[in-house]
């Protein structure tokens, strides 16, 4: 069985949905959770890249017009 939000499934299946639909939702709910964590994280190493690029770019430029 997959990773499910069990509050999710428990809900949905008060609310009157069958409890093998009720988990699969929950199971796909789960799943865009993991997917969204995975893209914060993959957010924040291309936030580091483009500061450090940025840095680059300003200490280039000030070698290059203040002697």
């Amino acid at each position: 069985m997959a990773l499910q939000l069990g509050a999710l499934r428990d809900a949905l299946e008060r609310a009157g949905a069958p409890p093998d639909k009720a988990a699969k939702a929950a199971e796909e709910r789960a799943g865009y959770e993991r997917d969204f964590a995975d893209l914060k994280s993959d957010m924040r190493v291309l936030t580091w890249a483009q500061a450090a690029t940025f840095a680059g770019v300003i200490a280039i430029l000030l070698r290059l017009f203040i002697r």
